[in-house]
């Protein structure tokens, strides 16, 4: 059983900067994508950024320049840098991981505001 767990979500000042990490049960490099959702109040899950196994990366528009997805093999583990945050980035953001299938973490809750 694939289990993804999220980390490092909290309350932050517009501007400022957060890393969500992603520790995975089983080896990312065997993933076809490594991503994060996320999902803000009344509104529908979007997709922020993907890491393919070979290391290529897309980017939701809005975050582009902003966010940063990594990933350590060795660690298992998926990262999201999210520097110049803004109140409009506050939601609860997903890891998700696709082979076969598609798992999901519980979420992280990611608020920003002053």
């Amino acid at each position: 059983q694939v289990q993804l767990v999220e980390s490092g979500g909290g309350l932050v000042q517009p501007g400022g900067s957060l890393r969500l990490s992603c520790a995975a049960s089983i080896s990312i490099s065997s993933m076809y994508t490594m991503g994060w959702y996320r999902q803000a109040p009344g509104k529908q899950r979007e997709l922020v950024a993907t890491i393919t196994s070979g290391g290529s990366t897309y980017y939701l528009d809005s975050v582009k320049g902003r966010f940063t997805i990594s990933k350590d093999n060795a660690k298992n583990t998926v990262y999201l840098q999210m520097n110049s945050l803004k109140p409009e980035d506050t939601a609860v953001y997903y890891c998700n991981a696709r082979k076969y299938s598609a798992y999901w973490g519980q979420g992280t809750q990611v608020t920003v505001s002053s």
